[in-house]
């Protein structure tokens, strides 16, 4: 190996030394962030009662803690997400996206499926959105609520009162659920009871696991008995059921690989033919026979895949 190569090779780790740096330093900004991210509402008002009026506002809540949308379907929908209602803006990011789609269709096809395209994105692409955020945010909330529970266990075994664990847990976790936790420990200080914190809490995140803690904190304070040890419980239980999904997962990983790549597969060919003959689908694709076979395809791929999904999807 000569000189240049050694020096090619030196510049090349150090590109890869500070691309590696650069991705530290962003993941560590953003958890710095998000765990912060309360802590920031907290200093930009003056007392408790703005900051919990500010932290429901985001969330798209009144000032009391009730949700803006009256639709019980649609509000638990958006609740998921953790975002605040704003139909303005998502309706011209919806319809933005909607334009491109049908500007796409329309390079390859004609104005009818462009059309088409434009409606089914503009409908259909707000709530599959809004479905995957909420759907990731409940995953983090699951996920985080284990060390949560440990948390209060700890703080409850050492001696101090319930709503100092729970607001330790929102000093202490990172977002999504540290914000909600110290959303109840704010409300809490702002004259709620802590049955009525949780409870809220739950009502915000729509997560099973969660109503399941405000349901024992409320049973606790009915019937007495020992919190720490009902939180423990629960801990390890909700462990075991993320383990189980993590199984599941695994064993199901090579249908859902399989289904990606023969849905990916059509359309990768496509555009590949497309761009290195563009005459080969040029030519026939004003025909009518060939726009309804591959709207016939699209139709057949879509039922194949609601089956495999039916076949890999296993609730736990």
């Amino acid at each position: 190996m000569n000189e240049q190569h050694i020096l090619w090779v030196l510049a090349a780790a150090t590109v890869l030394l500070g691309l590696q740096s650069l991705v530290d330093f962003s993941r560590e900004s953003k958890e710095r962030h998000s765990i912060n991210k309360r802590l920031k509402v907290q200093s930009e008002t003056e007392s408790i009662a703005e900051a919990v009026v500010a932290l429901r506002q985001k969330q798209g809540l009144d000032e009391y803690g009730n949700r803006k949308i009256k639709n019980a379907k649609l509000g638990a929908f958006i609740a998921k997400t953790g975002l605040a209602p704003q139909p303005a803006m998502w309706s011209l990011y919806a319809l933005a996206v909607a334009s491109g789609a049908a500007g796409l269709v329309l390079y390859f096809t004609s104005p009818l499926p462009a059309l088409a395209a434009f409606f089914a994105v503009l409908l259909g692409g707000p709530f599959l959105l809004l479905n995957w955020l909420g759907t990731r945010r409940q995953r983090q909330l699951g996920l985080q609520l284990p060390d949560a529970l440990d948390t209060i266990v700890r703080s409850l075994q050492a001696g101090h009162p319930v709503p100092t664990a729970i607001a330790l847990v929102g000093k202490e976790t990172p977002d999504p659920l540290g914000t909600e936790f110290g959303l109840a420990a704010d409300e809490i200080s702002f004259g709620s009871s802590l049955e009525q914190a949780t409870q809220k809490m739950a009502e915000r995140t729509e997560h099973p696991d969660i109503r399941l803690f405000s349901a024992i904190v409320r049973l606790q304070a009915k019937t007495g008995g020992n919190l720490g040890d009902l939180l423990a419980t629960n801990a390890r239980t909700i462990r075991q059921r993320q383990k189980m999904r993590l199984k599941v997962k695994a064993a199901s990983a090579e249908g859902r690989m399989s289904a990606l790549i023969l849905t990916a597969a059509p359309f990768i060919v496509m555009l590949g033919m497309h761009f290195m003959t563009p005459d080969f689908y040029g030519d026939v694709i004003d025909n009518p026979i060939i726009q309804w076979g591959l709207g016939i395809a699209l139709v057949w791929m879509f039922i194949g895949n609601a089956v495999m999904r039916s076949m890999v999807n296993f609730k736990v």
